[in-house]
């Protein structure tokens, strides 16, 4: 079992940034791929950022390009999402997520574990 916390969100403006952190507990972490993924109010989940085991591979949706970077820190068992020159269309519940396989995994149902969700919130 592997038990995520994400913490982090919180109101921001338009241009502002966040990083939001997920904590990961139980199984050993370094053996999951993990993921983010938002969901706003009356649409499905998608796709932000993935990272492989290692760090070494990194894949982000479209839309957060240039913006968003996903990071690992595994002697720590934390994953991060820096947000930059947040928008509007960003606001969200943001979940983090772990799988049990490797590499970039852009498939919400390939995810094993998730967390609880932290919102963010960008005011125009």
């Amino acid at each position: 079992q592997v038990q995520l916390v994400e913490s982090g969100g919180g109101l921001v403006q338009a241009g502002d940034s966040l990083r939001l952190s997920c904590a990961a507990s139980g199984r050993t972490f370094s053996n999951n791929a993990m993921g983010w993924f938002r969901q706003a109010p009356g649409k499905e989940r998608e796709f932000v950022a993935s990272i492989s085991w290692s760090g070494g591979s990194t894949s982000r949706a479209d839309s957060v390009k240039g913006r968003f970077t996903i990071s690992r820190d595994n002697a720590k068992n934390m994953v991060y999402l820096q947000m930059n020159n947040l928008k509007p269309e960003d606001t969200a519940v943001y979940y983090c997520a772990a799988s049990y396989s490797n590499g970039v995994i852009t498939t919400p149902s390939l995810y094993d574990y998730w967390g609880q969700g932290t919102q963010v919130t960008v005011s125009s």
